[in-house]
C-alpha cells in the first residue's frame, strides 16, 4: 500500500481492534465500499489496523480513532463529517473529482443548483483572484464544492459590479465577495459555507468554531409543538433572514433539539425552551436578562452582546477548567452507574474499599504507635525516679565501699607484719 498509494486514490479507515467507535462504523464502513463500487468511482476503499502499522498511521498524522482520509497524490484529506454512508460518499466523491468544476451552461448551473445549499463560483478570466481561489479551494474541498462559470451562465436576473469575482449561492440568493468589506477570501469562505439558519447538533456546533462566528441557538423540543417552543424558532429564523446584512458577520443561527449536549457544554441546566449564544472560541455564553419576546427582543440582545454590555457566563479560565474536570469526572461515574450499576459498584466500590482499608490502617497504627510512646515515655519516667532514689543512697554505698576497701588493707598489713615477727 504504501509503495503503490499515490497510483490510485483512496479511502482508509484508520482504525484500533479495541475502539468502540470504530466497531461501531465497521458496518457503515463497508457500505461505503459497496456504495463506491457499485457506482463506479475511481476510489478505492480500505482499512488499516492503526496499532499494527503505527508507522504508516504516525505518516498520515493519525492521532485518534478512527480517522478516515482521503489519499489522492502526495495530499491526505481528513474527513471530520458525520459518519454515515451517504456523508462519507459524498466527501469522497467531491474530493476525489476535480478541484473546481466547470458549469458550461445555464441548465447545468441551474441543475447543480437545485443539488447544493451552498454553491460556490468563479466568474471571470485568468486573474490573481482566480489563484487565490484555487488554494482556498484546494483547502475547504473538504467541506464544500467549488465550481467555474463565464458571466452568460448565471441568471439574468443577476449582475455583478465587476469582473472577476466570486458568487456564494445559498438561502434561495446570491452574495459577491468584496475584498474591502469581507476580508481574506480563505475567511470568507469558510464563514459563508453553512446556510444562513441550521439545525445545530454536536458535530455542527464544533465546525462552526472554525468560522469565528457567534452561534444564536434556540433551545427546543422540536416533537413539541406548543406556541412557546415554535415561537422562539420563528424569532431566530426572522432575525437570520431579514437582519443578515447586520449580523451575517459575526452570528450564525439555528436551533438544537433537546438540551442535553447544550448542558454538558455550559455545565449548567437550561429550562427548555430557551434562547442562548455561544461563543466557540473561548467557550464564554451570554443567556437573555428577560424573555424574548419578539424580533426586536432578539435584535436588542445581540446588539448588547456586540457592544459588551451584555454578561457574558463560563469561558476557558483555571476556575472554569477546574469545574470542567469536576463535571466531567461526576458525569462519567453517573453514566456508568446509570448504564451498568453492578459494573459502577466494581469499578468504584473496589477501589474505594481498599482506599477505605488502607486509610483504617493507617489510622490504627498511628494509635497504637501513639500508646508505645506514651508507655515509653511512662517506663522512662519511672526509672528515672528509681535513679533518683538511688542517688540518695549512693554515698551510703560508697562509705561501705571505701571502708571495705580500708579494713582489706589492714589485713593486709598485719598479715605482712606477722610474716617478718616469725
Amino acid at each position: 500500500f504504501k509503495e503503490n498509494r499515490k497510483d490510485d486514490i483512496w479511502l482508509v479507515d484508520f482504525y484500533a481492534p479495541w475502539c468502540g467507535h470504530c466497531k461501531k462504523l465497521e458496518p457503515v464502513w463497508n457500505e461505503v465500499g459497496i456504495e463506491m463500487k457499485n457506482m463506479g468511482s475511481p476510489v478505492k476503499v480500505g482499512k488499516m489496523d492503526a496499532t499494527s502499522f503505527s508507522s504508516i498511521a504516525s505518516e498520515f498524522g493519525v492521532r485518534g480513532y478512527p480517522t478516515i482520509k482521503l489519499l489522492k497524490g502526495d495530499l491526505a484529506y481528513n474527513y471530520r463529517g458525520p459518519r454515515t454512508k451517504d456523508d462519507i460518499v459524498e466527501f469522497a466523491n467531491r474530493v476525489a473529482g476535480p478541484l473546481i468544476r466547470p458549469l458550461p451552461s445555464q441548465h447545468m448551473f441551474e441543475h447543480v443548483r437545485k443539488r447544493h445549499r451552498v454553491l460556490f463560483v468563479y466568474v471571470g478570466g485568468e486573474s490573481p483572484l482566480k489563484e487565490k481561489y484555487i488554494e482556498v479551494a484546494s483547502e475547504l474541498i473538504v467541506y464544500t464544492y467549488f465550481f467555474s462559470a463565464s458571466e452568460d451562465v448565471l441568471p439574468e436576473y443577476l449582475t455583478l459590479p465587476e469582473l472577476p469575482a466570486v458568487l456564494v449561492f445559498k438561502d434561495g440568493t446570491y452574495f459577491v465577495y468584496d475584498e474591502y468589506e469581507d476580508g481574506d477570501l480563505s475567511s470568507w469562505i469558510n464563514r459563508e459555507r453553512f446556510q444562513g439558519y441550521l439545525h445545530v447538533d454536536g458535530f455542527t456546533l464544533y465546525e462552526l468554531g472554525d468560522t469565528g462566528k457567534l452561534v444564536a441557538i434556540a433551545v427546543i423540543d422540536d416533537k413539541n409543538s406548543s406556541v412557546e417552543h415554535t415561537r422562539l424558532k420563528s424569532i431566530i429564523q426572522e432575525v437570520a433572514r431579514d437582519y443578515r446584512d447586520h449580523f451575517h458577520r459575526d452570528f450564525q443561527f439555528g436551533h438544537m433539539d433537546g438540551n442535553d449536549y447544550i448542558n454538558s457544554l455550559l455545565m449548567d441546566d437550561l429550562t427548555i425552551p430557551t434562547i442562548v449564544v455561544l461563543n466557540t472560541s473561548n467557550q464564554q455564553y451570554f443567556l437573555p436578562d428577560r424573555h424574548i419576546e419578539n424580533t426586536e427582543d432578539m435584535v436588542q440582545f445581540i446588539n448588547n452582546i456586540l457592544d459588551g454590555t451584555a454578561e457574558a457566563q463560563g469561558g476557558d479560565g483555571l476556575l472554569q477548567r477546574i469545574k470542567r474536570i469536576i463535571y466531567d469526572a461526576k458525569s462519567t461515574v453517573v453514566s456508568v452507574f446509570k448504564s451498568s450499576p453492578l459494573l459502577g459498584c466494581f469499578l468504584f466500590g473496589l477501589p474505594l474499599g481498599v482506599i477505605s482499608i488502607m486509610c483504617y490502617g493507617i489510622c490504627t497504627a498511628d494509635t497504637d504507635g501513639g500508646v508505645d510512646e506514651h508507655e515509653a515515655a511512662k517506663k522512662e519516667n519511672g526509672d528515672r525516679e528509681l535513679t533518683d532514689e538511688g542517688s540518695e543512697e549512693e554515698p551510703e554505698e560508697e562509705k561501705n565501699g571505701k571502708y571495705t576497701e580500708l579494713s582489706d588493707g589492714e589485713l593486709k598489713q598485719k598479715d605482712i607484719m606477722e610474716k617478718k615477727k616469725d
